[in-house]
């Protein structure tokens, strides 16, 4: 039998196969392999007492991606949900999480939530300057129920993780996806009370056949140290035709002459906001390489 893991509780992972929940644990094989099954993760199970739905998962199917923190495999989206006001956007953040994207080869989606409260010139010019990179940028009102149509069709056929600080709306738009309160109680606490009380660190949601979200708790402050500061231009989608032009290898595009991205940025090819977001992304990973011992 095949299915997806959509919960791990205590060791205790919840595997769904054509809608039917199978509570599961690993075969004692993968500490020996040193790989553990996560959130996301395709399986191949067995039945061990079938009226109970009780199961022991045999293989782990080769992943399509796998990320640490949060541990969760084969996400096929990111949903980067940033709020027009209350908190006001974290453009700093939101240029962290598309370079974690770039990194990691997922394709990503940015919401700019509460369009009520938000500036239409502010808007706009968000919209532009990641519109102009290829992102595609939706512009919502979840407490108003405006623009879920175009997120539900964002999001069909994929696994989407969605992230944004606390406070930008990330509940209230899971709740008008679903058009139930589904963020409060869990899936697995709806379709069996075992799971009801549980803090889980990742859990899917399935919207259709072949739909689901993430539910990722502490996914907005996540870090990216796996990227290497000497590495980052590349995960700016603008810097790397520019990178071609620096007259020096190894140039870090912060204060070198000659450097091919600090003159896109004075052409105004490259944003300034973008710019100064890859400095400051820059010295914090180049300060943790230098005192990570």
């Amino acid at each position: 039998m095949q299915g997806r893991i959509v919960s791990n509780i205590s060791n205790t992972y919840w595997i769904e196969d054509k809608k039917v929940l199978y509570e599961a644990v690993a075969r004692g094989k993968f500490k020996i392999e040193d790989i553990v099954p996560v959130v996301g993760d395709m399986v191949e199970f067995e039945e061990i007492r079938k009226e109970e739905r009780e199961a022991v998962i045999t293989k782990i199917l080769p992943r399509q991606n796998y990320m640490k923190r949060p541990k969760i495999a084969n996400v096929t989206r990111l949903i980067f949900v940033v709020s027009m006001k209350m908190p006001k956007p974290d453009l700093l953040l939101l240029d962290k999480q598309l370079a974690f994207a770039e990194f990691m080869g997922i394709n990503s989606v940015i919401i700019l939530n509460k369009q009520d409260l938000g500036k239409e010139e502010e808007i706009q010019e968000i919209r532009e300057i990641y519109n102009n990179l290829g992102y595609p940028v939706m512009v919502i009102s979840a407490s108003e129920n405006k623009g879920i149509e175009q997120v539900r069709e964002a999001i069909e056929g994929e696994v989407s993780a969605f992230s944004g600080n606390s406070g930008v709306g990330k509940s209230t738009l899971l709740n008008a996806i679903f058009q139930e309160n589904i963020t409060k109680e869990g899936l697995i606490s709806k379709k069996n009370k075992k799971g009801k009380n549980t803090t889980t660190t990742v859990q899917l949601y399935r919207l259709n056949e072949n739909t689901y979200i993430a539910d990722t708790p502490g996914f907005s402050t996540f870090d990216i140290y796996e990227l290497q500061s000497k590495d980052l231009y590349q995960y700016f989608k603008e810097f790397k035709t520019a990178e071609k032009n620096c007259k020096y290898v190894g140039c870090t595009h912060i204060k070198e002459k000659e450097c091919g991205i600090r003159e896109a940025l004075e052409e105004g090819k490259i944003t300034k906001q973008r710019y100064e977001n890859y400095v400051k992304i820059y010295e914090d990973l180049k300060d943790k390489e230098e005192h990570k011992w």
